[in-house]
């Protein structure tokens, strides 16, 4: 299983998941030296577990989700986490 895909499926066991987005950029990164071995990503979440939790902690809870890839399959993520409602408002 490929890492996007074990990203994916993390997100959604820890998370009931609306919407979810997984860009793999590790190919934009090619050249960058770095402490791991982990490829670069970017994450949109949309999900109503994020109702009445701040940003910060929406943060943490995907972390907490990807705790054993960090650092070995994720070398960096960016997050957006964002609620149902939120998603609508855009």
């Amino acid at each position: 299983m490929n890492t996007k895909s074990k990203i994916e499926k993390k997100l959604k066991e820890y998370f009931n998941v609306h919407t979810l987005q997984i860009i793999d950029e590790s190919h934009k990164h090619a050249n960058h030296k770095k402490d791991t071995q982990g490829g670069h990503f970017k994450l949109l979440i949309i999900s109503e577990d994020f109702e009445n939790v701040s940003l910060i902690k929406r943060h943490q809870l995907i972390y907490d989700a990807l705790s054993d890839m960090i650092k070995i399959d994720i070398h960096a993520i960016s997050i957006k986490a964002k609620t149902i409602k939120e998603s609508h408002l855009q």
